[in-house]
């Protein structure tokens, strides 16, 4: 009777076998972060930039090899789930946190010169951006809408800090405070979302959710198709879809360039990772009732991103609406629901990732100290003065608009095929139109960069504005809009040309060395890939033929 009753006393937990091998990248990445934080509390002298560097591309690579690791069990013993089914172990996965891994390694040494330019020591700048990292890892893991949750808030909550982290800059902290604002609606209604979706199914594993929907038909699927809404508006917001944009260009204009760049990539990655696992694994049986709200969604950010980017002046708005075209063209992988669409998604997210970082490490350095040099006219004559860092900045740009012989190429072309696959002809239409429209902002900065230092008007045009001279002579300057653009006459956008003793006396940026190795590994890449891209296409398919399903 005793025996009997202690037993009954006594609580049991039922603690799920954890499988450390399925979680190995992000638990070394975030247990990095904790250690390279511990380490440098317990020491009076402030650690130095050099050795927090060395620190975070240690952790990087250790997590890069840990992902290794996993493709080599995931290829071997096939996909499964783990942690009682809150963890996706398959090639999906491990593509993420390779992805994310390499991704962290250059920001690591992107950051590095522009910590030291700055004057900023500590290693705050690291731990965070390692953080925001494993945070990203967790929702490419993910199983689970808590589990993505988690991630999501992980994620996001680092980017907010490093927006603001160069408190020199008034503009700093506004492009946190507004992304922080954003960002934190935009999770309250991806919770809520996630609440109405547990509702209609009974529960939060994408699998059970699968299952429960493959084999029951919902007649009042009314808060089913509520909770998918709110799914879509908080992943709008977190990958800056149209019309969910309005706080990317100001924060990456604000923002560190080393922090855009490493949101632009991280950000989008863990974001897009989620939605193709939820959507095209869980919610594929009512694909029906998401895929005209993707398909409107691809369309508005093909078109106003490529659009409203010619009117920029300031090139981290630029690039910020060039981000959000190149949502769209991923998000065309997204609305074709089919395993090549995924696949061509997970390539273009790997591809860019690479491409973007390498531009912002040379927006960083042309920007100079405070990143207050960023406007078009900052990149006037930047051959003549440094051809190699120009030429690298080319490259890199021709990638973004698709050249060929560059991976930004294969990239737009794979997802244009997924979406003709499924018979997506307009959206593949308005696709190739809108990297037609891009390249022309791609072009026009690369123009400046080889055009002469006292030259005026725009660079592709030639000539100087056209306006007529005021009584005394002169030429009225143009006037600036409230969002930062420039008026536009035909296709010629007026730029305010920078004083050319000025630009003349800057004379060559220097480059630190680590930035260097970065921004060659970005062009060695887009263009070896490009020419041979065989091995990174074979990965992104074998990575979707390994999706757990």
């Amino acid at each position: 009777m005793t025996t009997l009753l202690a037993t009954a006393a006594a609580p049991t937990i039922h603690v799920p076998h954890v499988d450390y091998l399925s979680i190995l990248p992000m638990l070394i990445m975030l247990g990095g972060a904790l250690l390279l934080m511990l380490v440098s509390s317990l020491f009076k002298r402030i650690m130095d930039v050099r050795a927090g560097t060395v620190a975070a591309v240690v952790v990087s690579l250790a997590a890069l090899v840990a992902a290794l690791v996993q493709w080599d069990h995931v290829a071997t013993h096939g996909p499964s789930v783990t942690i009682a089914g809150a963890i996706a172990y398959d090639g999906f996965d491990v593509f993420i946190q390779v992805t994310v891994s390499i991704a962290m390694l250059l920001t690591a040494l992107v950051g590095d010169g522009y910590l030291r330019r700055e004057g900023i020591e500590g290693p705050e700048y690291l731990v965070l951006a390692m953080v925001s990292a494993s945070g990203a890892m967790m929702m490419g893991a993910a199983n689970d809408l808590i589990v993505v949750f988690l991630g999501l808030e992980i994620l996001s909550i680092a980017l907010y800090v490093l927006a603001a982290f160069n408190h020199k800059r008034a503009e700093s902290g506004e492009a946190a405070l507004k992304y922080f604002v954003l960002g934190g609606f935009s999770s309250a209604v991806f919770l809520y979302g996630i609440a109405l979706t547990y509702g209609a199914t009974g529960t939060t594993n994408l699998v059970q959710i699968a299952n429960y929907l493959s084999r029951n038909i919902i007649v009042h699927n009314g808060v089913l198709l509520g909770g998918l809404a709110l799914l879509l508006v908080g992943f709008g917001f977190k990958v800056a879809a149209v019309p969910f944009h309005m706080w990317s260009p100001d924060v990456y204009e604000g923002s560190p360039s080393p922090v855009a760049g490493f949101m632009a990539a991280v950000a989008k990655a863990g974001a897009f990772a989620a939605l193709l696992r939820i959507f095209v694994t869980s919610f594929p049986t009512v694909r029906v009732d998401w895929q005209p709200v993707v398909w409107i969604l691809a369309l508005l950010s093909l078109v106003l991103g490529a659009v409203v980017a010619l009117n920029q002046r300031d090139v981290k708005r630029m690039m910020a609406y060039s981000s959000i075209n190149h949502v769209g063209f991923i998000l065309l992988g997204v609305e074709a629901c089919t395993a090549r669409g995924v696949s061509a998604s997970l390539y273009y997210l790997f591809t860019y990732m690479f491409l973007v970082i390498g531009s912002f490490a040379v927006i960083s350095v042309v920007a100079g100290p405070g990143d207050t040099r960023s406007q078009l006219t900052d990149y006037r004559g930047l051959a003549k003065r440094q051809p190699l860092l120009a030429l690298a900045f080319v490259v890199l740009l021709l990638g973004q608009a698709g050249a060929p012989f560059t991976t930004g190429f294969l990239a737009k072309l794979g997802v244009i095929e997924a979406s003709v696959s499924v018979q997506g002809y307009g959206l593949a239409t308005v696709a190739m139109a809108s990297a037609a429209v891009a390249a022309f902002f791609y072009l026009r900065l690369a123009a400046t960069m080889f055009s002469p230092v006292g030259a005026s008007g725009d660079p592709l045009d030639g000539n100087l504005p056209d306006t007529a001279p005021t009584a005394d002579g002169t030429t009225p300057a143009a006037t600036d809009r409230a969002d930062g653009s420039q008026p536009v006459v035909g296709l010629q956008v007026l730029t305010d040309a920078a004083p050319s003793a000025e630009v003349e006396a800057r004379g060559p940026v220097p480059v630190p060395p680590l930035t260097a190795v970065a921004v060659g590994t970005c062009v060695a890449f887009s263009v070896v890939f490009g020419i041979i891209p065989g091995p990174v296409i074979d990965f992104a398919h074998q990575a979707t033929l390994l999706l757990l399903r």
